[in-house]
């Protein structure tokens, strides 16, 4: 009884053993994990997959948003490497998401990093015909950028280069030596010629001086010519307004003189005509004398103007 007793709390210490074992397995296999997944498919022309394992993380602006299952060669026109990966579903991949290789510069390390261009896109969603999995497209990494670059900064400066040697030929070379000899006796020319050049310089300023001395003086002029002017203009205005008051005054009396002249008219017809007339020509004349003073302007310069000479 004792050694079935014992063989029993043996066999049931090993069961347990086995029990926590088993559990383990399960833990370490991911039994426990529940999180759901989305599966893609990758096809990589252009890109290496150096560095690049299954397991290898797959990543969505940094943040590790699943793994990579698997990866094969696909024969064909384009060979291309095939990376199968699955992502939690949660993960937002639309239809114009792309996938890189990146890399770790110190490890080495690859990891796929996915680029969505257009949040706004729908979700991928559609598996093509003979696929398993919706296609993420190809993107273009940061390296290949560089590396592209890269080439057409040395293309470049390869042209560049032999369009310098052609330029730098024989013929050019012993052309731009004569230049430089040319250049060197025009220096030398313009040292001996300096005191020359000093002194046609000083009489260029001196020149300078006096014409800016002489727009000075014909502004000084021409400043005293227009106060005078005006002053002209007040004196012919005050001189008008007075012909224009002395003219009023004179007709005045002529009205006057009319109607005597009426009213005496009964009496003496033959003394009021010759008077009238006398007074039609005075009137004549009073009209000719106010018609020339009311330009006083053209009175005054005439009065300066001196007598034009026969032939003139």
């Amino acid at each position: 009884m004792e050694n079935e007793a014992r063989y029993a709390v043996v066999g049931g210490i090993v069961l347990l053993l086995l029990a926590l074992l088993a559990g383990t397995v399960v833990w370490l296999m991911g039994g426990t994990d529940k999180t759901e997944y989305r599966y893609y498919s990758i096809y990589f022309h252009k890109q290496s997959m150096d560095g690049l394992d299954a397991k290898s993380a797959v990543k969505l602006r940094g943040v590790k948003v699943g793994d990579v299952t698997e990866f094969t060669f696909v024969k064909g026109s384009k060979e291309a490497v095939r990376v199968n990966i699955k992502v939690d579903a949660n993960t937002p991949v639309h239809s114009d998401t792309t996938a890189v290789i990146n890399r770790n510069l110190i490890t080495g390390i690859a990891m796929v990093e996915l680029n969505n261009t257009d949040v706004q896109s729908p979700l991928l969603t559609n598996v093509a015909d003979g696929e398993l999995y919706p296609l993420i497209q190809e993107g273009s990494s940061d390296l290949e950028k560089v590396a592209t670059d890269a080439t057409k900064v040395v293309q470049s400066s390869s042209e560049m280069l032999d369009k310098i040697n052609l330029m730098l030929n024989d013929q050019n070379r012993d052309a731009v030596t004569q230049i430089l000899l040319n250049t060197a006796t025009f220096s030398g020319q313009l040292v001996q010629q300096q005191d020359a050049l000093a002194s046609t310089l000083n009489s260029f300023e001196r020149a300078a001086t006096q014409i800016n001395q002489t727009a000075i003086s014909l502004k000084n002029t021409t400043e005293r010519l227009e106060s005078k002017f005006t002053q002209v203009g007040v004196q012919s205005q005050a001189t008008l307004q007075q012909v224009s008051s002395s003219f009023m005054e004179i007709q005045q009396q002529s009205t006057a003189l009319s109607l005597e002249l009426q009213t005496l008219s009964r009496s003496a017809q033959f003394q009021l005509k010759l008077m009238a007339t006398d007074v039609h020509d005075v009137s004549d004349a009073l009209t000719t004398t106010g018609q020339r003073y009311a330009n006083p302007r053209a009175l005054l310069l005439e009065a300066g103007k001196p007598a034009t000479a026969p032939g003139e």
